[in-house]
């Protein structure tokens, strides 16, 4: 590694570690059950929460059209990964809610994360990673961010 690098490759490599680590964590998922999970599915889940979400405000959450959002609300449903209610206060609209299933998506993917992390670790050393997210989350303008509107921001 040497200081002549150009300004481009640092997005890149990031880019690049970020698509391993959703690789990773999308093999391991089709190995525990979930080989339809896409990554637009765990940022839709995190943006519906634990509250749930209309389409609207799905899409308004992931910064995409309500076209969008509603075809990612009919793919999760149709993968088991969200219910469909009666909103609690607008009868006109659809109140969508993660699913036990939906739920299970998230847990696994946070302990797959884990697992994937530790395993940077184990060949960076804890400390070299620790560094890492500390100066990334230093570098970045708003520290603990919420990357939810991740897929609008990529179109």
């Amino acid at each position: 590694m040497t200081a002549d690098r150009f300004g481009f490759e640092l997005p890149l490599l990031l880019a690049s570690a970020f698509r391993a680590l959703v690789d990773g964590l999308h093999d391991q998922l089709a190995e525990r059950g979930h080989p339809d999970a896409r990554p637009i599915h765990g940022f839709a889940l995190q943006a519906i929460g634990l509250d749930g979400a209309t389409v609207s405000e799905l899409g308004r959450r992931l910064a995409v059209s309500k076209q969008a959002a509603a075809k990612t609300a009919a793919s999760l449903e149709r993968l088991g990964y969200v219910l469909r209610d009666q909103h609690p206060t607008d009868a006109r609209a659809v109140q969508l809610r993660r699913s036990p299933r939906g739920e299970e998506l998230l847990s696994l993917s946070a302990e797959i994360f884990g697992r994937l992390r530790a395993g940077w670790a184990r060949d960076l050393g804890d400390a070299r990673i620790d560094a890492l997210e500390n100066d990334l989350e230093r570098i970045t303008s708003t520290g603990n961010a919420n990357f939810v509107d991740l897929p609008g921001w990529l179109r």
